[in-house]
């Protein structure tokens, strides 16, 4: 884990790295921007099949984020890779499949690293759900999650990290 002059890391993860994941890095970042707080992380995100590896975030995604104020611009798909599980202290999954396909894919010792996403804020589910295959509701409804779970998580974060 990170002491007081490094960076804590928080690598957000979902299937293809194009819709939940890079959302909610986008989101999260902005949350830790306004709390002053973006010297002090290193956040990413990653899918855990490579079906976009190198693509923009969704064109759906994007353009709810914008209308929220979130940019996802500069995000470039990619899968999550072995080293990940070393050089990030929380690898969040936005499922229970992505969570377990990480736990399979993470070395014993790395596997406390794994967390769902939505259990920091009091959702009432506990995934984040697909969008993908859905309108704009959908891309509505993961912003939703994700700006709760993202207050509540630096919440929790700060108090976890004294930051």
């Amino acid at each position: 884990m990170i002491d007081s002059k490094e960076k804590l890391g928080v690598l957000f993860v979902c299937m293809g790295n194009i819709c939940r994941s890079p959302t909610a890095e986008g989101v999260f970042r902005h949350v830790v921007t306004e709390a002053g707080l973006s010297e002090r992380f290193h956040i990413d995100s990653a899918g855990t099949h490579a079906y976009h590896v190198g693509e923009p975030p969704d064109r759906r995604a994007q353009a709810a984020a914008e209308q929220r104020g979130y940019s996802l611009a500069d995000i470039r798909a990619r899968r999550v890779a072995a080293e990940d599980f070393t050089l990030f202290d929380y690898v969040v999954a936005m499922d229970r499949d992505n969570e377990r396909l990480l736990i399979e894919q993470a070395e014993e010792v790395h596997r406390e690293r794994i967390t769902l996403f939505l259990p920091f804020a009091e959702a009432s589910v506990d995934e984040v759900p697909d969008p993908y295959y859905g309108g704009a509701a959908g891309f509505e409804r993961v912003l939703d999650l994700v700006e709760e779970a993202s207050t509540a998580m630096l919440q929790v974060l700060r108090s976890r990290h004294g930051l």
